[in-house]
């Protein structure tokens, strides 16, 4: 034993001197960075923000460990147009994507996609390869299928694995995924997620048919460490934007089970869309908690690696809480009394939640209230890497990531136009909040006023006593709205007749 102790210590020594050499190495690079999306996720489904009936430790441990935004939003209030400006740094006035523009259909041999970006778009992993990043994408991409212009791999990234479909994300059990433009086959039949049972005669085994072998999150999960594990020596961008917890319901049954009987539900037969489960309130609250296992799973990955104090990670969400299939966001306080939910362009479809950690950098248990827009992420990534974000609506809050307040630049507004559920208009400027719906029918319509200083959940309409604040956000509108290439974007003072 005594001549065992002097290897021993030499052994020790040199594992010392090898994490000190990886750690003065990381030092001297950019660091890494990891975006994890989540999908329909609303304001209040995550234990930072309050929710009380999910669980959500890792997401916890995130926000312990970083910085947590209490007024942040994403760009749009569906996939699409949130992707399409979270990945270019343009606001909806401005974004070549600003609705869900569906191609093909549901079934394999009718995948087409969505409206892909066009050729020579500058987009955030373009910028990122300038400044020596290997860029990588595990998830839903949604901004064009394979052999389009919207590619993945013509839009910057080195790597991708997932969806490129939306229409097939629907679907947690997909017969295939896509891999650097390549199918994936998964051991799945296909699933006709919409078809609904017949109200009159519900088995339990009818719950089996939207089942299958391979759940795509926990690939997409596997790919995006087997990213990260791969390209550990260079500084990398990861893109995780998950499908969860966007319907159908259809998580692994030990997450359905971790919550049975722990709420009063009766089965969802499909009446609203997606599929029948028997379940719903503890498949919702499943895949959630499935959810945060991926973003302790990549936690472990990147402190396994010993990467922990050169890597920023990122957590958001698209866009707030379905009204669709068996989600229930007023059991869950899913928008956290936010008005609105998903496509709509109050404050429950459109603040997300936000968190950041990279230790050593971001203050551990910070929060902010500073109002900042997934737009800005081009902006911000720019700052810290160097590069030029180009003609981006963003605005950098790397300041107060550093917790350097003093220089953060402050929005003087936030724009929001979305084409679809009757075109809409919000304006965000200081803590008033300008909404106009309806548009494409009403080119009338009157401003609502909010002031959300006082009145979060946009309950007081006030705009009859502030005609100068109305007037103001008319004029932003007339300043930020450049017409769109497609029709039926066009609802702002459009120059054709109307649709009706």
């Amino acid at each position: 034993m005594k001549a065992f102790l002097p290897i021993l210590s030499t052994l020790v020594l040199l594992a010392e001197l090898v994490t000190a050499q990886v750690k003065k190495v990381t030092a001297k690079r950019p660091p890494n960075i990891i975006y994890i999306y989540a999908d329909d996720l609303g304001y209040g489904e995550t234990g930072p923000y309050g929710q009380q009936k999910i669980k959500t430790p890792n997401i916890d441990r995130l926000a312990r460990e970083g910085m947590v935004f209490t007024q942040h939003y994403t760009s749009a209030p569906v996939c699409a147009p949130a992707r399409c400006m979270l990945m270019t740094g343009k606001h909806s006035g401005h974004s070549y994507i600003r609705g869900n523009y569906e191609l093909g259909g549901f079934a394999d041999s009718l995948e087409g996609g969505q409206m892909p970006l066009p050729e020579g778009t500058y987009t955030l992993p373009k910028m990122l390869k300038k400044a020596g990043y290997i860029c990588g994408l595990a998830g839903k991409w949604g901004l064009g299928v394979a052999n389009t212009t919207g590619s993945p791999l013509k839009q910057g990234f080195d790597y991708y694995f997932g969806y490129l479909d939306q229409k097939q994300a629907h679907n947690f059990y997909p017969s295939h995924l896509w891999e650097n433009d390549k199918v994936y086959k998964l051991a799945n039949p296909y699933i006709d997620v919409h078809r609904k049972l017949d109200t009159n005669n519900v088995r339990d085994e009818d719950f089996e048919y939207y089942k299958g072998k391979q759940y795509a999150p926990d690939l997409i999960t596997a790919k995006a460490n087997d990213f990260i594990r791969s390209n550990q020596k260079a500084p990398f961008f990861l893109y995780v934007p998950y499908t969860i917890p966007h319907a159908a319901l259809q998580v692994p049954d030990a997450y359905v089970n971790k919550y049975k009987g722990k709420f009063a539900e009766k089965p969802y037969l499909g009446q609203r869309g997606y599929a029948a489960v028997k379940y719903p309130f503890s498949t919702y609250a499943g895949m959630i908690s499935y959810l945060d296992d991926q973003v302790g799973l990549i936690l472990e990955q990147v402190r396994r690696l010993g990467l922990d104090e050169n890597t920023i990670i990122m957590f958001s969400s698209d866009n707030g809480t379905t009204y669709a299939a068996g989600v229930d966001n007023k059991f869950f306080n899913s928008v956290d009394g936010l008005r609105g939910l998903k496509s709509d362009v109050f404050e429950g479809g459109i603040r997300e939640p936000f968190i950041a950690r990279w230790p050593g950098k971001i203050r551990a248990g910070a929060r902010t209230d500073l109002v900042s827009v997934q737009f800005d992420l081009m902006a911000t990534l720019g700052e810290l890497t160097g590069q030029d974000p180009g003609n981006t609506d963003g605005v950098s809050f790397l300041p107060t990531l550093l917790g350097k307040n003093e220089k953060q630049q402050a929005h003087q507004y936030l724009y929001f136009e979305y084409p679809e559920k009757g075109g809409q208009i919000a304006v965000r400027m200081g803590d008033w909040k300008g909404v106009r719906l309806d548009l494409a029918n009403n080119s009338n319509s009157p401003w609502m006023l909010f002031n959300l200083k006082t009145d979060r959940n946009e309950t007081s309409d006030v705009a009859a006593q502030h005609p100068e604040i109305t007037a103001r956000l008319s004029e932003i509108v007339r300043k930020e709205h450049q017409p769109a290439h497609v029709k039926e974007w066009e609802f702002i003072e459009p120059k054709f007749e109307s649709r009706k």
